[in-house]
């Protein structure tokens, strides 16, 4: 099943380690295997993954998963059908494969041919790929949405979840029922 979770702030706060710890811990419900984040001080965001190991069950396969040249973060959630024969497709394009997993198979995808990789897929997924180098997080979702993914913006921060409920683990975030009609 997995489970994602991101923080960007916009304004100069710094993403604080417990705070993203305890946002992506509240999936563990999602990903017994293993929850790890990434935390880029520099442009202050930080990416968070709870596992459930299924394809790739070494330590190759944790996320958030690094591209080979460094500039791309992903967190994924899901499966793609087809990542043996994209994974043969992008090795004759010259991409290297550390693992097994479709994860990595994504990140070199849009490495290659950017969001256009999604046309590629098949199967269902959620993910994010911060790219380091232009500043730019991708969001992307399956074509029926089998994968949640939300999210929740204001003047101060971009956030995302697997689930709703994680986002009271956010520091001053406060949930209230929007009775606007």
């Amino acid at each position: 099943m997995c489970g994602i979770t991101g923080i960007w702030h916009f304004n100069e706060a710094q993403i604080d380690n417990v705070e993203i710890s305890n946002f992506n811990n509240s999936l563990s419900h999602r990903g017994p295997d293993g929850g790890y984040v990434y935390i880029d001080h520099d442009n202050n965001i930080g990416l968070g993954h709870r596992r459930l190991s299924i394809i790739d069950l070494s330590k190759k396969g944790n996320q958030p998963m690094q591209s080979k040249d460094k500039r791309y973060w992903i967190v994924y959630n899901g499966e793609v059908y087809n990542f043996i024969e994209l994974r043969k497709e992008l090795k004759e394009l010259g991409h290297i494969f550390e693992s097994d997993s479709d994860t990595e198979v994504i990140l070199e995808a849009y490495s290659e041919w950017g969001i256009k990789c999604l046309s590629k897929f098949n199967g269902m997924w959620a993910f994010a790929i911060w790219d380091k180098k232009n500043k730019k997080l991708f969001l992307a979702r399956d074509r029926f949405g089998v994968k949640p993914l939300h999210y929740l913006c204001n003047e101060n921060m971009f956030a995302f979840a697997s689930e709703t409920i994680s986002f009271k683990y956010l520091n001053n975030y406060h949930r209230k029922i929007n009775d606007n009609n």
